[in-house]
């Protein structure tokens, strides 16, 4: 039996923002469009997701966006017919009485959880093994990764393709900046800032502001505003601002639609990113970056990073592998990275040639959606 004409159910509940609907909003759509399974996205927080999807309409229960079913997810439970696949999204609590609702269907459903993205090597041992069980019903973590024995990322069909396409059309990349209000100034390094509040930003803008290449900074709006906001001596600032320091142009840039961002990190040169999903756009568009890693207690987020760095850093010389980890490590511990950037763009050409072949790397593997699919396949 094959997954087609299939109803899959995945949960999110919004703790982070944007992150967790980001990931459920990307793998909710391409199931409908590549696997052609029935899906509902339970949402807890409409509004947080309005921001990916202008089109939702925060009071509805019940609504359909983009071939997807999405469902308001309420505190009290109303009750619904469990589906083939559940999939509870980063270890969301599914309600009770969905739960009984599994338990009861005639064939139980796969219920899997699908975990945050990890570089850690323990994935790949946890990786498809059964988790609790509830009354009939199994439940299975998945874990998506970066090595061969993991789910893969989240990867559309034929992304590759279009982000080449269109890194290799200027003219296709002026017409897109320009819809968004972006005109650079020629020869400028064009360059995204999108992160939870950080402590080394104003060491990193100060030696923007400095260089004699200028910069134009993209800052979509978000929690690093305010951090922007106070090295410029500005009150605060709001989409359509602009201002110049030295050589550094900032432009504040409107919350954008998932496919806008995609291409608006295809345009930069560099792209610091945060999180989760935009971690993982950041890699699929083959430019050098740098991450912010969601900060989680006793530090053990930086345990993730080291073991992303391990990974990443693989085929790189020995002076760009330290620049690359001393950027990073020094960024998610909120320290100055002025210095860490000017030893990064000493090897410039190096990190450039190394974001590509990296992605093109993670491509070769099953992307998210399909490694579900499948392993929905083998479980049957």
């Amino acid at each position: 039996m094959a997954a087609t004409n299939t109803r899959w159910d995945i949960f999110c509940t919004v703790v982070d923002n944007y992150g967790d609907i980001g990931v459920t909003w990307r793998l909710a759509r391409q199931l409908v469009a590549e696997h052609g399974v029935a899906v509902r996205l339970w949402v807890d927080d409409l509004r947080a997701f309005e921001r990916l999807c202008p089109e939702i309409e925060p009071g509805l229960a019940q609504q359909r966006q983009q071939g997807v079913e999405v469902r308001h997810w309420p505190q009290e439970w109303v009750g619904a017919d469990a589906a083939d696949v559940v999939i509870a999204a980063f270890a969301c609590q599914l309600p009770g009485p969905y739960m009984d609702a599994m338990a009861e269907r005639e064939q139980p459903p796969l219920w899997m959880n699908l975990d945050y993205l990890s570089a850690e090597d323990w994935v790949v041992g946890c990786h498809g093994l059964p988790s609790v069980k509830y009354r009939s019903v199994q439940k299975f973590f998945f874990f998506p990764g970066f090595q061969p024995g993991t789910g893969g990322l989240l990867r559309e069909q034929g992304l590759i393709e279009r982000r080449q396409a269109f890194q290799q059309d200027p003219a296709a990349q002026r017409t897109f900046l320009q819809e968004l209000g972006i005109d650079p100034a020629p020869g400028s390094q064009l360059i995204s800032l999108f992160a939870y509040e950080n402590a080394g930003l104003a060491s990193w803008l100060d030696v923007l502001a400095a260089d004699a290449r200028p910069t134009h900074l993209l800052v979509p709006e978000g929690r690093i505003l305010g951090d922007v906001a106070r090295w410029l001596g500005a009150d605060a600032l709001t989409a359509g601002a602009l201002q110049v320091r030295g050589s550094l142009t900032v432009q504040v840039i409107p919350f954008v639609r998932q496919d806008q961002y995609d291409r608006l990190l295809w345009c930069c040169d560099f792209n610091a990113v945060r999180g989760e999903d935009s971690f993982v756009r950041a890699q699929w568009a083959g430019r050098p970056m740098l991450w912010h890693i969601y900060q989680q207690e006793e530090d053990i987020h930086l345990d993730k990073l080291d073991a992303f760095l391990a990974l990443y850093t693989k085929g790189l010389s020995s002076g760009a592998a330290e620049a690359t980890g001393g950027l990073w490590r020094a960024w998610s511990a909120g320290l100055p990275i002025g210095q860490h950037w000017l030893a990064a763009r000493k090897h410039w050409a190096e990190l450039q040639r190394h974001a590509q072949s990296w992605s093109l790397e993670q491509a070769l593997q099953a992307d998210l959606a399909t490694a579900l699919v499948q392993f929905y396949r083998n479980w049957l």
